[in-house]
């Protein structure tokens, strides 16, 4: 297909200008009573970015936001924008020893937070990693951190540094109008717009730069395959932390006029109620989702969905079938994508059942994909190895780590993913082996090496190792083998419950197994095959 090039914005404010003025009246959040149209988001954009710019908020400092899908958040998400910051979103899933780390190797000065959001207090976690106000500053271990703005509808507590939003927007007052209209002018293509937070072999957070011009082309191509429009209602169940959930959610709905529906919690009761009841038409997920949807008693009014988009390695034959059949789809499209390499490839909409099942489709406009053996050499078509990608997708680099950078990002500007797959004749792109010990928990990539790293941090614990096994539930949870601390003799649940108290819930390994010492490898490695041998005889 024949795709329309993504119009000369060159930034995301003056695509949000644009869009507002042609199509102001255009609805483009919906979330229960809350309506926005592009001309009311584009004003409240304008009121966050002169609250920002009052706080000190300069061109290039980091904004952090660490909040659940709502309106607000996106109002947020363009006002950082205007104000020509970087967005470092922080996932609702933290803890306060993951939510401290990226603030902390970001250099946020500013944090947007839904204090009390699911019962927790976010503040208080981090106030037990990060400690108490100093110097003004709401906590003494985060130095860069001058302000933190609490997001309705809780109201700002009583500490240092720490304000309400209603308070934010009223301080926007005594910042001219004119002066964040220029803020806004003076951003620039190559402008890093997001700073987003991922982990790797390492287990050390890294926040991936992507910048306006990328982020547009990127997006804009993606939804046009989708065929995303104007008119659509689409709920975005990706958190807005996640890649997914901010660019093909949050920003693909603006550039495509579309309306974003943002869910703050995934309930699929609820899901199923937003369908019929506001006629949703394209729906984004992991094929337990649809296959959930699906299953549930006849008579549910599935009529108004026309897109589905799958992102896995591989979509059952059967779940397509069944979406066209059943659902009355007019598509189902998969696509392979990472937070390095932003839109990769994307299966067409007249491509046949079998292409969709077993490929994410061809590279996208832009992007060029190889697959290389061991040494670098190109495999030709059919051939394991790993993948390549390169173009304009790939991302500047890791803030504020170059050596990481250049292991990821060769000399030829060629991201590496440490992905396994294959090209077919027709260039479709196969994914048959993931990143080294990545493993998918409900969607959410989980990374060995950041959870044993936050394990270790456990007094009970000595050494761990973590892999991923397979659920029926969640394809898969993470098992842990620990070797307990000198002088202790722990119960496997009380390490558990450490780690649900300590890291996000899909990073808690749903078994621990203690051990009296870890296998290694010939190279003092933790063998981590012989942990999955000795998983498959230990069952589930």
């Amino acid at each position: 297909m024949q795709l329309e090039p993504v119009p000369a914005w060159g930034t995301i404010p003056r695509m949000l200008r644009d869009q507002a003025a042609r199509h102001g009246d255009v609805e483009v959040v919906r979330a229960g009573d809350v309506s926005l149209t592009l001309s009311q988001l584009a004003e409240r954009a304008r009121a966050v970015a002169r609250g920002l710019i009052a706080l000190g908020v300069s061109p290039g400092d980091r904004v952090a936001v660490w909040a659940p899908n709502t309106p607000d958040w996106v109002a947020a998400a363009y006002g950082i924008w205007d104000a020509g910051a970087i967005i470092a979103p922080l996932s609702t899933r933290f803890r306060g020893i993951e939510a401290a780390e990226m603030l902390r190797k970001a250099g946020a000065s500013v944090l947007l937070v839904a204090e009390g959001f699911m019962d927790a207090s976010q503040l208080g976690m981090l106030a037990a990693v990060a400690g108490e106000p100093a110097g003004g500053r709401p906590f003494r271990g985060l130095p860069d951190l001058a302000h933190v703005v609490v997001l309705p509808p809780a109201d700002a507590p009583g500490r240092p540094g720490v304000r309400a939003w209603r308070d934010l927007l009223a301080g926007g007052a005594s910042v001219p109008a004119e002066a964040a209209e220029e803020r806004a002018a003076a951003v620039g293509p190559d402008d890093l717009a997001e700073i987003m937070a991922t982990s790797g072999t390492t287990g050390a957070p890294k926040g991936v730069m992507l910048h306006h011009e990328q982020l547009l082309r990127g997006y804009w191509d993606w939804a046009e395959i989708v065929t995303l429009r104007e008119g659509d209602r689409y709920p975005v169940i990706a958190p807005f932390s996640h890649g997914f959930g901010i660019n093909a959610g949050l920003l693909a709905c603006v550039l495509r006029r579309a309306t974003m529906m943002p869910v703050a919690v995934f309930r699929p009761d609820d899901l199923l109620e937003l369908i019929e009841r506001d006629r949703v038409s394209v729906l984004a997920g992991a094929p337990p989702m649809f296959f959930r949807i699906l299953d549930e008693p006849p008579g549910r009014d599935l009529s108004s969905l026309r897109v589905a988009i799958c992102g896995a390695a591989a979509v059952p034959p059967d779940l397509i079938r069944r979406m066209v059949g059943e659902a009355g789809v007019e598509r189902v499209i998969n696509a392979y994508g990472l937070m390095e390499g932003t839109v990769v490839s994307m299966t067409r909409p007249e491509d046949p059942v079998e292409v969709i099942a077993s490929s994410t489709g061809r590279p996208v406009p832009g992007v060029s994909v190889r697959i290389v053996d061991d040494d670098g050499k190109d495999l030709p078509p059919g051939e394991r190895g790993e993948i390549l990608v390169g173009g304009y997708g790939v991302m500047r680099g890791y803030w504020d780590d170059p050596a990481r950078t250049a292991e990821a990002v060769d000399a030829d500007g060629w991201l590496h993913t440490g992905d396994i797959g294959t090209l077919d004749e027709a260039g479709n792109v196969a994914i048959v082996d993931r990143k080294k010990e990545m493993f998918i928990v409900s969607g959410f990539n989980a990374y060995p090496a950041e959870i044993e790293a936050l394990l270790l941090r456990c007094p009970l614990v000595a050494q761990a190792a973590v892999i991923g096994v397979p659920d029926e539930r969640h394809g898969e949870v993470g098992r842990a083998y620990v070797v307990p601390a000198p002088g202790t003799s722990p119960d496997p649940a009380e390490i558990i419950a450490w780690a649900r108290a300590n890291m996000s819930n899909y990073k808690v390994p749903r078994r621990v197994v203690l051990v009296d010492a870890l296998p290694v490898n010939a190279n003092g490695k933790i063998d981590k095959p012989a942990l999955h041998a000795r998983a498959a005889e230990e069952g589930p």
